[in-house]
């Protein structure tokens, strides 16, 4: 089988469906470099979605935990990590859409 994709993008998508439990998936990824006068690094947003009961109950972990996480992604450091949105519906099916921002700086 396809080794996973490697890079900061996909560790941190890794990181992210870890942290809801090994639940939902990566419904949207955007990146963007991002530079500073002292650092360089990379913005992502990400919308992660949860579509059973089990699920929605470790997307719901993932918006508590998210702030305070410690994350371990190789050569990066997590400066920012913020959920910006989440859409919870009932109807016509239980799901949970975790949108998150993160900002990554190249860690020298």
């Amino acid at each position: 089988p396809p080794s996973p994709p490697r890079g900061p993008g996909a560790r941190l998508e890794r990181a992210l469906i870890a942290l809801g439990g090994g639940h939902g998936r990566v419904i949207e990824h955007r990146e963007r470099n991002w530079a500073s006068i002292t650092f360089a690094g990379t913005r992502h947003e990400i919308a992660i979605a949860f579509d059973t009961d089990r699920a929605i109950a470790g997307g719901e972990e993932l918006i508590v935990t998210l702030p305070d996480h410690e994350f371990a992604i190789p050569g990066q450091l997590v400066a920012d990590a913020q959920v910006r949105k989440v859409v919870h519906r009932a109807q016509p099916a239980a799901s949970l859409t975790v949108h998150a921002e993160f900002l990554l700086l190249q860690d020298v």
